[in-house]
């Protein structure tokens, strides 16, 4: 990882780039190919913040944020919230913090739009993002999404 990381949004130019990027083969079924999360985030502009990790000039990951959604909408007393929704590092870039720099620059932006809480889900097994998001200090609410487990994180105040 360099001092030249950077989160930069979709466009045109660097689409196609961004729809050619891979997880390793063993993560596939863990994280939609960005081409997906793109469609969804088209379909759904206020809901999705998509944005392309680069190191430099090398592109090495995706990531999306959700902003205010509500899990169960028929529930009065559900809450709005905001977090990741999808987080891509590259087969061959993993292990050099670019992940951990995609997700604080997703808390950074929850936290510039007033939230003080930051939602994740994630699928269970091996080769699974959990331990990835646990050592991030996310926690189980014992909750799931779907066939996927939430997991939180309180952002520091101010």
């Amino acid at each position: 990882m360099t001092a030249q990381l950077r989160l930069e949004k979709v466009t045109p130019d660097n689409v196609l780039d961004a729809c050619r990027l891979k997880v390793a083969p063993e993560q596939e079924r863990f994280v939609a190919p960005v081409a997906r999360s793109l469609a969804e985030a088209y379909a759904d502009p206020g809901t999705a913040w998509p944005r392309l990790i680069f190191d430099g000039e090398r592109l090495v990951g995706f990531v999306m944020a959700f902003l205010d959604v509500r899990f169960h909408p028929e529930d009065p007393d559900d809450r709005p919230r905001s977090g990741l929704w999808r987080l891509a590092v590259a087969a061959g870039e993993q292990g050099r913090g670019y992940g951990r720099f995609a997700v604080d620059e997703v808390c950074a932006e929850i936290r510039r739009r007033g939230g003080s809480l930051v939602t994740v889900t994630w699928g269970e097994g091996e080769h699974g993002p959990e331990e990835f998001y646990l050592k991030l200090g996310f926690r189980r609410t014992g909750e799931t999404s779907g066939d996927q487990v939430v997991g939180e994180l309180d952002l520091p105040l101010g």
